[in-house]
Protein backbone atom coordinates (compact mmCIF):
# COMPACT_ATOMS: atom_id res chain seq x y z
CA UNK A 1 0.00 0.00 0.00
CA UNK A 2 1.10 3.57 -0.90
CA UNK A 3 0.21 6.27 1.12
CA UNK A 4 0.07 9.47 -0.65
CA UNK A 5 -1.18 13.43 0.18
CA UNK A 6 -3.62 14.33 -2.95
CA UNK A 7 -5.04 17.39 -2.59
CA UNK A 8 -4.68 18.13 0.95
CA UNK A 9 -6.07 14.54 1.68
CA UNK A 10 -4.43 11.52 2.57
CA UNK A 11 -4.82 8.69 0.25
CA UNK A 12 -3.71 5.01 -0.44
CA UNK A 13 -3.04 3.41 -3.42
CA UNK A 14 -2.68 -0.84 -3.72
CA UNK A 15 -0.18 -0.70 -6.26
CA UNK A 16 3.48 -0.62 -7.76
CA UNK A 17 6.01 1.83 -6.94
CA UNK A 18 7.11 2.26 -10.77
CA UNK A 19 3.41 2.56 -11.38
CA UNK A 20 3.30 5.90 -13.63
CA UNK A 21 1.02 8.44 -10.75
CA UNK A 22 -1.48 9.37 -13.83
CA UNK A 23 -2.91 5.79 -13.33
CA UNK A 24 -3.05 6.15 -9.71
CA UNK A 25 -5.16 8.93 -9.62
CA UNK A 26 -7.54 8.46 -13.00
CA UNK A 27 -8.09 4.50 -11.97
CA UNK A 28 -7.57 4.31 -8.00
CA UNK A 29 -8.27 7.23 -6.72
CA UNK A 30 -11.05 8.39 -9.69
CA UNK A 31 -9.73 11.79 -10.44
CA UNK A 32 -10.62 12.18 -13.71
CA UNK A 33 -9.58 15.34 -14.51
CA UNK A 34 -6.07 14.80 -15.13
CA UNK A 35 -6.07 13.14 -18.60
CA UNK A 36 -3.73 10.71 -20.41
CA UNK A 37 -2.37 12.44 -24.04
CA UNK A 38 0.98 10.49 -25.25
CA UNK A 39 1.73 8.84 -22.34
CA UNK A 40 5.16 9.75 -23.29
CA UNK A 41 5.77 13.37 -21.45
CA UNK A 42 5.72 15.02 -24.22
CA UNK A 43 1.87 16.83 -24.69
CA UNK A 44 1.20 18.25 -21.15
CA UNK A 45 -2.32 16.87 -20.80
CA UNK A 46 -2.00 14.78 -17.35
CA UNK A 47 0.29 17.72 -15.25
CA UNK A 48 0.09 17.77 -11.90
CA UNK A 49 2.05 19.28 -8.80
CA UNK A 50 4.18 17.64 -7.03
CA UNK A 51 5.18 19.92 -4.03
CA UNK A 52 3.92 23.08 -6.26
CA UNK A 53 6.30 21.86 -9.30
CA UNK A 54 4.62 20.76 -12.41
CA UNK A 55 5.35 16.81 -13.60
CA UNK A 56 4.02 14.90 -16.01
CA UNK A 57 1.99 12.40 -14.33
CA UNK A 58 1.69 10.02 -17.15
CA UNK A 59 6.11 9.44 -16.55
CA UNK A 60 6.11 9.95 -13.17
CA UNK A 61 5.90 6.74 -11.12
CA UNK A 62 3.95 6.47 -7.96
CA UNK A 63 7.31 6.06 -5.72
CA UNK A 64 8.14 9.72 -6.68
CA UNK A 65 4.77 11.57 -5.29
CA UNK A 66 5.56 9.53 -1.52
CA UNK A 67 5.81 12.01 0.91
CA UNK A 68 4.89 15.26 -1.26
CA UNK A 69 2.06 17.01 -2.09
CA UNK A 70 0.24 16.15 -4.83
CA UNK A 71 -2.02 18.56 -6.62
CA UNK A 72 -4.73 17.94 -9.80
CA UNK A 73 -6.79 19.94 -11.44
CA UNK A 74 -9.79 18.74 -8.60
CA UNK A 75 -7.35 20.76 -5.72
CA UNK A 76 -5.59 23.55 -7.84
CA UNK A 77 -8.84 25.85 -6.57
CA UNK A 78 -7.92 25.47 -3.23
CA UNK A 79 -5.18 28.02 -3.99
CA UNK A 80 -5.64 32.25 -4.42
CA UNK A 81 -3.43 31.43 -7.98
CA UNK A 82 -5.82 28.35 -8.46
CA UNK A 83 -8.80 30.44 -8.67
CA UNK A 84 -7.54 33.37 -10.43
CA UNK A 85 -6.35 31.29 -13.37
CA UNK A 86 -9.85 29.01 -13.27
CA UNK A 87 -11.72 32.67 -13.14
CA UNK A 88 -9.76 33.79 -16.41
CA UNK A 89 -10.07 30.78 -17.83
CA UNK A 90 -13.74 31.00 -18.07
CA UNK A 91 -13.78 34.54 -17.97
CA UNK A 92 -11.84 34.72 -21.65
CA UNK A 93 -13.87 31.32 -22.60
CA UNK A 94 -10.35 29.60 -23.65
CA UNK A 95 -11.52 25.79 -23.79
CA UNK A 96 -12.41 24.75 -27.47
CA UNK A 97 -12.67 20.98 -26.87
CA UNK A 98 -10.73 21.17 -23.60
CA UNK A 99 -9.14 18.11 -23.37
CA UNK A 100 -5.81 19.35 -22.42
CA UNK A 101 -6.83 22.27 -20.46
CA UNK A 102 -6.06 20.46 -16.87
CA UNK A 103 -2.31 20.47 -18.00
CA UNK A 104 -2.53 24.13 -19.27
CA UNK A 105 -4.45 25.47 -16.15
CA UNK A 106 -1.84 23.14 -14.06
CA UNK A 107 1.02 24.49 -15.78
CA UNK A 108 -0.47 28.36 -15.61
CA UNK A 109 -0.35 27.90 -11.99
CA UNK A 110 2.90 26.75 -11.89
CA UNK A 111 4.20 29.63 -13.69
CA UNK A 112 2.22 32.66 -11.58
CA UNK A 113 3.18 30.79 -8.39
CA UNK A 114 7.10 31.33 -8.68
CA UNK A 115 6.43 34.90 -11.21
CA UNK A 116 3.70 36.96 -10.36
CA UNK A 117 4.05 39.22 -13.49
CA UNK A 118 5.11 36.95 -16.44
CA UNK A 119 6.18 38.64 -19.65
CA UNK A 120 4.86 37.02 -23.00
CA UNK A 121 8.36 35.15 -23.26
CA UNK A 122 7.90 33.98 -20.28
CA UNK A 123 4.36 32.33 -20.85
CA UNK A 124 5.72 30.94 -23.93
CA UNK A 125 8.65 28.91 -21.95
CA UNK A 126 6.34 27.50 -19.09
CA UNK A 127 3.62 26.63 -21.63
CA UNK A 128 5.73 25.13 -24.18
CA UNK A 129 5.55 21.43 -23.10
CA UNK A 130 1.70 21.88 -23.01
CA UNK A 131 0.17 20.50 -26.40
CA UNK A 132 -3.09 22.36 -27.88
CA UNK A 133 -4.62 20.63 -30.93
CA UNK A 134 -6.83 23.61 -31.08
CA UNK A 135 -4.56 26.16 -31.18
CA UNK A 136 -5.63 28.06 -27.80
CA UNK A 137 -2.50 29.26 -27.06
CA UNK A 138 -3.21 33.09 -27.63
CA UNK A 139 -5.97 33.07 -25.37
CA UNK A 140 -3.78 30.68 -22.68
CA UNK A 141 -1.56 33.46 -22.63
CA UNK A 142 -4.30 36.31 -22.31
CA UNK A 143 -5.70 34.47 -19.71
CA UNK A 144 -2.30 33.90 -17.47
CA UNK A 145 -1.78 38.09 -18.05
CA UNK A 146 -5.91 38.42 -16.29
CA UNK A 147 -4.44 36.41 -13.76
CA UNK A 148 -1.50 38.00 -12.71
CA UNK A 149 -3.58 40.72 -12.95
CA UNK A 150 -6.34 39.41 -10.49
CA UNK A 151 -3.43 38.38 -8.61
CA UNK A 152 -2.04 41.64 -7.99
CA UNK A 153 -5.47 43.03 -7.42
CA UNK A 154 -5.82 40.60 -4.19
CA UNK A 155 -8.64 38.90 -5.43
Amino acid sequence: MIQLNVNGKAASVDAEPDMPLLWALREDLQLTGTKFGCGMALCGACTVHLDGQPVRSCSTPLSAAVGKKVTTIEGVGASKTGRAVQAAWVKLDVPQCGYCQSGQVMSACALLARKKSPSDADIDAAMSGNICRCGTYQQVRAAIHDASALLKKGA
